[in-house]
């Protein structure tokens, strides 16, 4: 059953895919915040899924619907069989990424190298669609290198919608495949929010979604004016709080934010249980350093997480002794 976020024709909001972040405690931890927001896992290589411990690699709390399974990789057969197996795990959507520019997919011949091959995306694109019910999606760049932007994104975009795909996030940078690490091309290559717009402007009835660049609530509510998603990443990240206005502001929800308190309690809750199963506090608490930036006591309360966090006895007293340190009377305004 898909979360009613996920329909077609209602806005999204989400929380974009990001390698080494987006892992199951950060998607539990954000789900605490927002119950509306659409949820990325990290790119999991189809291989991967396919010969991996799928446990680990894909394995979610019930809690975290809406969640998304991004997959990276170019042979159709597999991520067909990865998107299945992704399907059968629960997931409420599959994503082909189409975007990452790093070394390693370079040499997979996946990722941003894709938009070189459209027709390829396509047939990945449908070999996954013949597999699935839920919906089957891609995330892209405007292009690579020396390519022209206006062509390079109507022949993606028209490749796999002739597919079917559900939905099209545009990340609305160029991605450079030599001369920019990865993280220089999160912010080197010029944002061109304008042509996606005019991408949506020729293609009415399709699914388009923004990502990159996109730093508070309002900036994403003034994109949605124009396009059908809005994708946070890296700030979402730095500054999690934000996600705690989400279904009020983007959905316009009545519900209550969760109270600070009781978003601690429930992290404790859910690092006893980690700490249980053989897991470490700080592969939850790097998480949620972010969570109280700007507020009285937040300084001392990254210290703490990050000084304590690491030893081999730390538990969920680590996290209430760093809480205590924030000033909470100035926190409704400050974070």
């Amino acid at each position: 059953m898909y979360h009613k976020s996920l329909k077609n024709k209602e806005k999204i909001f989400a929380v974009a895919p990001m390698m080494e972040w987006t892992d199951r405690h950060c998607r539990y931890f954000y789900r605490l915040m927002t119950k509306r927001a659409l949820l990325y896992t990290e790119m999991v290589v189809a291989d991967a899924v396919i010969h991996g411990d799928r446990e680990r690699l894909i394995g979610f709390d019930e809690t975290e619907h809406p969640v998304a399974l991004q997959l990276g990789g170019s042979d159709p057969v597999k991520l067909a069989e990865a998107a299945r197996i992704g399907e059968e795990f629960g997931y409420d959507e599959i994503n082909l990424n189409v975007g990452c520019p790093s070394d390693r997919v370079q040499s997979g011949t996946f990722g941003a190298c894709l938009m070189l091959e459209p027709e390829l995306v396509g047939r990945c694109v449908a070999s996954m669609k013949a597999v699935c019910s839920i919906p089957v999606t891609v995330k892209c760049r405007l292009g690579v290198d020396e390519q022209d932007i206006e062509t390079a994104l109507d022949r993606l975009a028209e490749a796999v919608w002739q597919q079917g795909c559900d939905r099209l996030w545009v990340h609305a940078r160029k991605a450079w495949l030599q001369g920019l690490s990865p993280k220089e091309n999160r912010e080197v290559p010029p944002l061109d929010y304008d042509r996606v717009f005019r991408l949506k402007d020729e293609n009415a009835s399709q699914f388009i979604g923004i990502n990159g660049g996109i730093e508070d609530l309002n900036q994403a509510l003034q994109i949605l004016t124009q396009v059908d998603g809005v994708m946070i990443g890296r700030a979402a990240y730095r500054y999690p709080a934000m996600l705690r206005q989400v279904d009020q502001q983007v959905f316009g929800e009545e519900t209550k934010q969760i109270d600070w308190a009781d978003l601690v309690e429930q992290m404790c809750i859910y690092i006893e249980l980690h700490l249980q199963a053989g897991g470490k506090l700080h592969q939850v608490t790097r998480h949620i350093l972010g969570l109280f930036h700007g507020a009285p006591g937040a300084r001392r309360y990254r210290q703490i997480l990050s000084s304590e966090a690491t030893k081999s006895d730390a538990g969920p007293d680590v996290l209430i002794s760093a809480f205590r340190e924030v000033d909470l009377a100035t926190l409704s305004t400050a974070a």
